[in-house]
């Protein structure tokens, strides 16, 4: 990958690898917390259903539904922290774009483990509630939704169809427009 694949030089910022580097890192720190804050509040929720007196009434399916729930849920905040940890470990140490790029892969994973328990979740939490696998419907239909929008959206958003579409709609807003 060369040094600056990335850069849009008509974008106009006018700014060093270090500075892209760091305005890089700052943004993904914002997409991290956002990341921790919704795998620890899932992850609270899963480890509070083992102590409910109605957990012994799950069935075997649900409660192999729940263990690997409670496995990915542990392993998405691992993947969710490691980026910070990596900052501490790297502080100084000049790498940055090493920094960054490692931050990236891992973030991706913890999105993807993010969106593989939510859908667990709500496999499990509507097993439970109908008492029946038609459950797994609604889950199929939940694994459409985020590959649509973890996979199929930044791809459509890459096509020139619907850059121009998005250009067209920034110049509206841009003239006062609003949205509306």
């Amino acid at each position: 990958m060369a040094a600056n694949e990335d850069v849009d030089p008509n974008d106009g910022r006018n700014e060093t690898k270090d500075e892209r580097m760091d305005r890089n890192w700052n943004e993904m720190l914002h997409e991290m917390r956002v990341t921790q804050t919704g795998t620890q509040i899932l992850s609270g929720f899963l480890l509070t259903i083992a102590f409910q007196p109605t957990f012994a009434q799950l069935d075997t399916f649900q409660k192999t539904v729940y263990l690997c729930l409670v496995g990915a849920a542990t392993i998405t905040t691992a993947l969710a922290l490691a980026p910070v940890h990596l900052h501490r470990s790297l502080f100084r140490k000049h790498t940055k774009a090493t920094l960054v790029a490692l931050g990236h892969l891992l973030l991706r994973a913890a999105l993807a483990g993010l969106a593989t328990v939510m859908v667990g979740t709500v496999l499990l939490i509507f097993d439970v509630a109908t008492k029946n696998r038609s459950a797994a419907v609604l889950a199929a239909l939940g694994i459409v939704l985020v590959l649509t929008l973890l996979a199929l959206l930044p791809r459509a958003s890459r096509t020139r169809w619907l850059q121009n579409a998005l250009e067209r709609e920034q110049e509206r807003l841009g003239r006062g427009g609003g949205p509306g």
